[in-house]
């Protein structure tokens, strides 16, 4: 039977060979390289560091290491985790942190040939981003109690993450000197150290003088903090706990906690934008995409959430 949940794929990590000396100099090399060629994230570079260690790992109960690896050690591999439930996802980025890696090595002189250059990526199932119905949201932002320095932070955080269409991590980690209050924008450092500018609102700007003026004075203290939102520890929340927030106040708004996430905010905010006549390239803008195709799939959800409601309204729906 395939090992399919988390905690059984944990178990087999945890039984295969420790991580050899030279691949971990390898892996650490490689991931300082591309952070210094390309910027990526630190979630990303994360990412290939656990890829690249359980592969590693894996061909050394086998008898070698990440630098002999041949295009059918890969088969072999890819066919171990797929037998192992590690889904279609997993392996696709897998795929991408093997192709970087290989790449590097053949850059560097230090292998003639990339293993990877006949993998086929994984197809993946195309799933809609989950967005919330309007007056979801306005009961999600009214779920918080204002009265409480806590509260009103988190009032100010899930308005600014809906109005301004941030990721989690974006959010979580805005310094103070991001918010202009005065010119209304707020500056925001995305992926690949991509700088973006993204209008407030006036919602979104109310919450925030608010949160700045009372509640933000009170979690700081007579300390000069960095960022822009704190805990009652005086530091920045962590992304796993704004998503426990947004369980919870989506529990006392009345939505099933399971339907949501923190990064559902941002697809509602695309979805909405587009809802009421956005242009997809402002959208790209705003949600500081690389590539106008990864916009694109919110036009699709639009275009579903038109259909059902054709479907529900019209008389020959």
């Amino acid at each position: 039977m395939s090992v399919r949940t988390p905690a059984d794929r944990r178990g087999v990590a945890m039984a295969l060979p420790q991580l050899r000396d030279a691949d971990g100099g390898a892996i650490a090399a490689f991931l300082d390289a591309i952070w210094a060629e390309n910027g990526l994230a630190q979630p990303t570079l994360d990412s290939y560091r656990r890829d690249l260690e359980l592969l590693a790992r894996w061909r050394d109960g086998r008898g070698g290491g990440l630098a002999g690896a041949d295009r059918a050690v890969l088969f072999d591999y890819l066919a171990w985790r797929s037998q192992h439930g590690y889904s279609p996802r997993s392996n696709a980025r897998l795929l991408s942190a093997l192709r970087a890696f290989y790449a590097w090595q053949v850059r560097r002189g230090e292998r003639s040939d990339d293993p990877t250059a006949l993998l086929e990526p994984p197809k993946l199932p195309r799933s809609l981003p989950k967005a919330l119905a309007e007056s979801q949201i306005e009961a999600l932002l009214k779920a918080p109690d204002i009265d409480d320095a806590n509260g009103l932070r988190d009032r100010a955080m899930l308005e600014l993450m809906y109005a301004a269409g941030l990721r989690v991590s974006e959010l979580v980690n805005l310094p103070a000197t991001a918010v202009n209050l005065r010119q209304g924008v707020l500056r925001v450092m995305g992926k690949g150290s991509k700088e973006r500018l993204v209008p407030l609102g006036e919602e979104a700007q109310h919450w925030l003088e608010r949160y700045l003026a009372t509640a933000r004075p009170q979690l700081a203290g007579k300390r000069a903090l960095a960022p822009l939102f704190l805990t009652s520890a005086g530091e920045a929340p962590t992304r796993q706990q704004f998503w426990v927030l947004v369980k919870r106040y989506a529990g006392f708004a009345g939505i099933d906690p399971a339907r949501i996430s923190p990064h559902g905010l941002r697809h509602s905010f695309a979805t909405h934008l587009l809802n009421h006549g956005a242009d997809l390239r402002a959208l790209q803008m705003l949600l500081g995409h690389s590539s106008l195709s990864t916009t694109q799939i919110y036009t699709l959800v639009a275009r579903e959430q038109l259909k059902q409601l054709h479907s529900r309204h019209h008389p020959r729906g």
